[in-house]
């Protein structure tokens, strides 16, 4: 019976300009002034090296597994993240009443006003470090952090959702046209 082999790894290399660094279970990774940090499981072993991260596991059980690839897509989202950013791009539609949407800097939300007729305007916090272009109705999201500017447009989407009405009718809103990797039309 031939054995399998029980160890899987892979080196990342890091490019120039960028910082990589652990400190106790947190990875830190480093450009300029962008700083990103990730915390490690603890099924994973990771080592930084000069410019390259060494990451490995000692079992190789499907979870063991699933976790190495995850942790391995993270580390490439920090990298591109602090070298290109990400864009996240939304359109404000309306069918019944013209929505107008601005950035309120003080208090870092994104105010949405006369949605459906509304009287109240509706408010979407922003998550820190986080860059925010409206031009008209088109809304563009950037940040060197996936996971802030991910969910700052799902917060976008889910807070100019329609209810109590017909979805077929009330098309008004503002959704995620273009993201990292996938554009929508």
């Amino acid at each position: 019976m031939i054995k399998k082999e029980d160890k899987y790894q892979e080196n990342i290399e890091v490019p120039e300009g960028i910082t990589a660094g652990l400190e106790k279970n947190i990875l830190v990774m480093k450009k300029e002034d962008k700083e990103l940090r990730r915390i490690i499981d603890p099924l994973i072993n990771i080592k930084t090296e000069s410019n390259k991260i060494l990451i490995s596991i000692n079992k190789s059980t499907k979870r063991d597994k699933k976790a190495f690839g995850t942790m391995k897509a993270h580390i490439k989202n920090m990298i591109k993240g602090l070298e290109e950013g990400f864009i996240y791009k939304l359109q404000a539609v309306s069918a019944h009443f013209p929505i107008t949407v601005a950035f309120d800097k003080e208090t870092n939300e994104i105010v949405v006003k006369n949605f459906l007729g509304e009287k109240k305007d509706r408010r979407i916090k922003v998550n820190g470090g986080i860059e925010v272009n409206i031009n008209k109705n088109e809304i563009e999201i950037k940040s060197h952090d996936i996971e802030k500017a991910g969910q700052t447009a799902a917060n976008l989407e889910k807070g100019t959702k329609v209810r109590k009405k017909d979805r077929r009718i009330f098309q008004d809103g503002i959704f995620i046209t273009e993201k990292p990797r996938r554009v929508y039309l």
